[in-house]
């Protein structure tokens, strides 16, 4: 029988994602605070929930893709909450990035009504939840893993089931590090060689042939050069995502000092208005340090 699906939260990733669902055939019932979000929906033969746990009593698999860690817990824990509206055999993926503590905390409470819960946080952004091409990486018990496959299956292409409850949200902390801390080095890179006179989109170039190549370098790197910094991926949410990292580092007792530096250029691009900005404009804090602009490219 097919799995009805209930999904909270249609922003600029949930919303493709949901699409992908209801393309697929399945029953879809759709939740979101902006009306207007859920008109495409509608309209494509989607039904509207009324509240979290409206969309739980009438979905077998409730997907969550909501902003942070608070607007989770609301969902969960708050007034007309989904956890609510759980029916045990139930199944609810938390696709948002969050606290670790949290989807852990998420996943005993559910798990205590009879039911169970993933926390499967994306990366690929926009492009990436348009193309069905996200990235997924899933903490909870295998069981509910191989239940979601197919739900998965139709919104990324690379899922991984990282290990129990929380694994997911680690593996995207990590994910946030590496993005980060690389966008900062090709950043640095690309400003050394405008300051030394050299032509940035060339040594880009012949970067691209070598040890130091990455998917950042090729396209945020062309970005930063370029100067096209239209959001893929805001700063603003990288931001969040970098305090997520340093939260939880906290609580493990992990020094994490790159990305603490990260996050606090981050803070003062936020600060300078362009925290709704792609990341890969994080290239301009940095130039403002050094007087100097390394684009366009000529």
């Amino acid at each position: 029988m097919t799995e009805r699906i209930g999904f909270i939260g249609l922003g600029i990733m949930g919303k493709p994602m949901s699409r992908h669902l209801l393309d697929a055939g399945y029953p879809l019932t759709v939740l979101d605070i902006v009306k207007s979000a859920m008109d495409e929906l509608v309209t494509a033969g989607a039904q509207v929930g009324t509240s979290p746990q409206n969309v739980a009593e009438q979905s077998d698999v409730i997907i969550t893709m909501l902003p942070d860690s608070p607007q989770v817990e609301e969902v969960v824990f708050g007034k007309n909450s989904l956890r609510a509206g759980l029916r045990a055999g139930s199944l609810v993926i938390d696709m948002s990035t969050i606290m670790p503590s949290v989807a852990r905390r998420v996943t005993e409470a559910v798990r205590a009504q009879g039911a169970d819960a993933l926390d499967a946080p994306v990366s690929g952004g926009e492009v990436g939840a348009k193309n069905a091409t996200l990235t997924i990486m899933v903490g909870g018990a295998r069981a509910a893993f191989e239940r979601a496959k197919p739900i998965f299956e139709k919104m990324g292409k690379n899922i991984t089931l990282v290990g129990e409850a929380g694994a997911g949200q680690v593996t995207k902390a990590a994910n946030q590090i590496i993005v980060g801390v690389t966008i900062a080095a090709v950043s640095e890179a690309l400003l050394l060689a405008a300051k030394a006179g050299v032509d940035p989109a060339k040594v880009r170039e012949a970067l691209m042939g070598g040890f130091a190549a990455s998917r950042i370098l090729e396209l945020h790197g062309n970005r930063m050069i370029q100067r096209t910094f239209a959001p893929g991926f805001k700063i603003k949410l990288h931001r969040k995502d970098m305090n997520i990292i340093l939260n939880t580092a906290r609580e493990l007792g992990v020094a994490l000092p790159m990305s603490a530096n990260v996050a606090e250029l981050m803070n003062g691009l936020i600060a300078n208005g362009s925290g709704d900005l792609d990341h890969s404009a994080f290239v301009t804090i940095l130039e403002k340090l050094a007087h100097l602009e390394i684009g366009p490219a000529k």
